[in-house]
């Protein structure tokens, strides 16, 4: 078993926050990724972030290394997108989380925080155009520069899933008027 420690910081950077616990990362990584290309936002800090893609509309570039260019065949076909992209800037070692939105501390497994062991992103996006290579997306919540690992199509039919709840995020406000 891990052992937590809860951290009393009050940075509101990229550090670790009052009322987060934190556990000792492993030694060395299990499995490593390949970064194929970069995302290019208008955010350079934590605080200018969207706190979710949806709440964004401003259009993005994914800038793909040359190599992977050919990958972006029919991609052109697609109306919206799966990114998946590597927080990079995220501490790892968070395991109970405050969100400042809330204001009650969570499992990092029950939160979209990029703040994770793994800081694996995902954001569907629209797909604006695509030239040169570099596609014009809507939809994301990541500082400029962050490494893209994936490009998939979204596909509605399969990757929606209308009835899915989080209990907790249904019932904030239920449980604001308490």
């Amino acid at each position: 078993m891990l052992a937590a420690r809860e951290n009393r910081m009050t940075s509101k950077d990229f550090g670790v926050w009052e009322g987060e616990v934190t556990v000792d990362l492993p030694d060395k990584p299990d499995a490593g990724v390949y970064f194929i290309g970069r995302i290019r936002t208008p955010w350079t800090e934590r605080q200018q972030c969207p706190k979710n893609a949806q709440e964004s509309d401003a259009v993005c570039t994914v800038e793909l290394d040359p190599k992977w260019i050919p990958g972006l065949k029919d991609v052109a076909s697609c109306t919206h997108l799966v990114l998946l992209y590597w927080m990079d800037r995220s501490p790892r070692n968070i395991v109970l989380q405050v969100p400042s939105h809330y204001g009650t501390q969570r499992g990092t497994f029950a939160l979209r925080s990029p703040a994770r062991p793994n800081p694996i992103a995902l954001s569907v996006v629209k797909l604006v155009r695509i030239d040169d290579g570099k596609l014009s997306v809507v939809g994301l919540d990541c500082l400029d520069g962050t490494p893209l690992l994936d490009i998939k199509p979204y596909f509605a039919s399969t990757d929606s899933v209308p009835d899915a709840v989080v209990g907790w995020h249904r019932d904030k406000d239920r449980d604001r008027m308490r």
